[in-house]
């Protein structure tokens, strides 16, 4: 089974974070998707980020999270605002 690090944006801290909140390889990162695991990430780590947010999703497209779309940014931006109580929706 690959190691969580083999994925673009995951080093060895992030695969220490995802492992404990029950995520230990590329496959069940990208069946859980980046909204819910960052989710997960959340509420046993309260100071994960954004860009946090960025690079789960950038994992899990297989591309540098500094690639994503705007757009994608921008619905990403809006789950982590609604995470911190700012509106939007958090599905």
């Amino acid at each position: 089974m690959p190691d969580l690090t083999t994925m673009k944006n995951i080093g060895g801290e992030m695969a220490r974070k995802l492992a404990s909140v029950g995520i230990t390889s590329p496959e069940e990162l990208i069946r859980e998707g980046a909204k819910q695991t960052f989710f997960r990430l959340k509420t046993l780590y309260p100071n994960v980020c954004l860009v946090h947010l960025y690079a789960l999703e950038g994992a899990v497209r297989g591309v540098n999270f500094d690639s994503l779309s705007r757009d994608v940014k921008t619905d990403l931006k809006e789950f982590n605002d609604a995470l911190k109580g700012k509106g939007g929706s958090a599905s």
